[in-house]
């Protein structure tokens, strides 16, 4: 964890509760990032560090356990559960009668001997970008995650497309390729922590640890810094990246590409980024799963007497046999003409067809449709037969 974070609301940024439902913490970002983003706001700077602060505090919040490290932290600051120092979680307290060893490592769980992570000690360690005791203390910071939104056709969601993405967001320095550094030199290991990014100090019963100063908890100094980042190693730039969005994609399905989020401080590992598909609706195909429908405009006469209609499927067309005598409203079935599958094949095309009812006739039309009913009505066809107690 940031120790920044606890300086900053989240929730206030995305301008929601924090009690707020994942779903409530995406669609408040969705819209802020919508309205800020830099491509909408051209030279607006105000609007570009708003654009900035809304992702982070959503790479957070929308992540279960940054969000719950995150509230745990506040928590425990507002009551004053760290103190004024802070607790080391090695600290031991001795002296005291049945107090031999009292080691605040075996309470908070980072310090024992095969003690495993998460627990408070983490926690505490984590705020000062360390992990509990010295085992983790030279952990990368890994980059934030970030999300964005495209919009596809039907086809190109059903099919699969390759789409170029128009992003603003923290990159890898060009110039010093993330090590903060100027290029030719590399940062040192600092000589006052030892690399550790934190210095420990005894405070009466109480050991306590404070990220270091020299390096601000980094645990390596930079003597000559990159001039393009001041010794971040990361740039805010505009960047495309081709995705390739998987046939049969589906309306609000997220896809991660590993790495390609924000870059992570010096050099660490970047984050991901979550591309979430929206699918517009097509004039002719309509989705059900994995297969694909559709509805068939026929004559009367062709559902009586049969047919064989062509009809459009993703990639041609293919010919529909109508049986005669098929009733209005039936689904008829093209096996694998529908939407391709992830484990190979596709689903079905389903033919709904439809009578078309002409609104007017010539004389001829009409004059052969009167002899058409009175020789159906003479052969004892009554549509209503046996309906509603007839």
């Amino acid at each position: 964890m940031n120790r920044e974070w606890l300086e900053k609301d989240f929730y206030k940024e995305l301008g929601v509760s924090s009690s707020a439902t994942p779903d409530e913490i995406k669609k408040a970002y969705r819209k802020l990032a919508r309205d800020l983003h830099p491509d909408k706001n051209p030279g607006d700077s105000k609007a570009e560090e708003r654009f900035k602060a809304v992702s982070e505090a959503h790479a957070v919040l929308s992540d279960a356990e940054k969000r719950k490290e995150y509230d745990e932290a506040r928590r425990l600051f507002a009551s004053g559960g760290f103190g004024r120092g802070g607790f080391s979680p090695g600290g031991g307290y001795a002296g005291q009668s049945g107090f031999s060893e009292f080691n605040l490592g075996d309470i908070f769980g980072g310090a024992a001997a095969g003690a495993g992570d998460g627990g408070l000690g983490d926690l505490l360690g984590g705020l000062f970008n360390r992990g509990g005791g010295t085992r983790a203390s030279s952990r990368p910071r890994r980059g934030s995650d970030v999300e964005t939104e495209t919009t596809l056709g039907f086809r190109e969601a059903a099919q699969g497309v390759t789409v170029p993405l128009r992003m603003t967001s923290p990159s890898p320095c060009t110039t010093c390729h993330g090590s903060g550094a100027k290029p030719g030199t590399s940062p040192r290991v600092c000589p006052h922590c030892n690399g550790t990014g934190v210095i420990s100090r005894n405070q009466g019963a109480f050991g306590f640890s404070e990220p270091c100063d020299d390096c601000r908890g980094t645990g390596s100094i930079i003597d000559d810094p990159c001039s393009d980042c001041r010794g971040t190693g990361i740039q805010n730039r505009t960047r495309t990246i081709t995705v390739r969005i998987p046939p049969g994609v589906r309306d609000g399905q997220r896809i991660r590409l590993a790495g390609q989020g924000e870059a992570g401080l010096r050099g660490a590992p970047a984050g991901d980024l979550f591309v979430t598909v929206h699918v517009s609706q097509d004039k002719v195909f309509g989705r059900n799963g994995d297969d694909l429908t559709l509805v068939l405009p026929v004559s009367y006469a062709e559902l009586v007497l049969g047919t064989t209609v062509s009809v459009p499927t993703l990639d041609g067309r293919v010919g529909v046999k109508v049986p005669p005598g098929t009733a209005d409203g039936r689904t008829l079935r093209v096996r694998g003409r529908g939407v391709p599958k992830r484990g190979g094949g596709a689903g079905d095309l389903l033919v709904t067809v439809k009578v078309a009812v002409p609104q007017k006739l010539d004389d001829n039309a009409s004059d052969a449709l009167r002899r058409y009913a009175e020789a159906e009505k003479e052969g004892g066809f009554d549509p209503r037969a046996g309906w509603a107690g007839a």
